[in-house]
């Protein structure tokens, strides 16, 4: 079936996670990216865990949970007006640089966001970068009370778009994300940033791996899952030429 509409991932896919290390460093000097790569750890963690316990929160009290047992791990003081400060960030995260310039590419598509994101946080993001003049939808999981990758989250695309699975090309560079929509029924592009022969040789460097590898060694990585996307693309620069031989295919 010829693709209708095409469904991005937020956080990790249009929004760079890591660049709230901006705000992180100089909040705690020299704990920047220490901060950094255990705070999206366990975000994610408690999105999971919090589904499997039907015990729901929002995303953006899972972003400040995660947050506050991260400097509590490292033995950082908790100063309400630097966290608050650090959360801020999350409504202005830095696009991937080639971000816009995609989305223009894919003008006269039906372009959507899906994302675990809370409504308020989502849309002042959305708003906040520009993006609001290039995506037709922004989707949050909330209204279903679970995250991805439960199948809950994946439907709210056919019920909000009146498109089929199959009609979809889901993108996203989380594999967890990738695995779950695949396995949901959607078509999947996955954006492997991190080559895995460059994580061989970054950990070949030196014998003590640092944050950000570890954080791409167990975050960034395609799981073995049993879904494979149906396709990997090594940015969003692809998604044109991907969609034009969908359409010829």
């Amino acid at each position: 079936m010829p693709v209708k509409a095409v469904v991005f991932d937020a956080y990790g896919t249009l929004y760079d996670p890591q660049s709230v290390a901006t705000v992180t460093d100089r909040a705690y000097p020299g704990y920047g990216e220490m901060i950094t790569q255990v705070w999206r750890i366990k975000q994610l963690e408690y999105t999971w865990l919090r589904s499997l316990m039907q015990k729901y929160e929002d995303f953006e009290s899972i972003t400040s949970a995660s947050l506050r047992y991260t400097l509590k791990l490292l033995g950082l003081p908790l100063i309400d007006s630097v966290f608050t400060s650090i959360l801020e960030k999350y409504r202005w995260l830095d696009p991937y640089p080639e971000a816009h310039d995609a989305l223009e590419g894919l003008a006269g598509h039906d372009l959507a966001i899906l994302s675990n994101g809370s409504p308020n946080m989502l849309n002042e993001l959305v708003r906040n970068t520009g993006f609001d003049r290039q995506i037709n939808h922004v989707i949050s999981v909330d209204p279903m009370r679970i995250y991805k990758p439960s199948p809950l989250a994946y439907a709210l695309i056919e019920t909000r778009l009146g498109v089929q699975p199959s009609e979809v090309m889901f993108v996203s560079s989380n594999p967890f994300d990738a695995c779950g929509a695949k396995a949901f029924g959607l078509k999947v592009a996955w954006i492997d940033r991190v080559p895995s022969d460059a994580m061989v040789e970054a950990c070949k460097r030196s014998d003590r791996i640092a944050p950000v590898t570890m954080f791409r060694a167990v975050r960034q990585q395609m799981d073995e899952l049993g879904f494979d996307p149906d396709h990997r693309i090594s940015s969003l620069t692809g998604l044109a030429d991907l969609l034009q031989s969908e359409l010829l295919g």
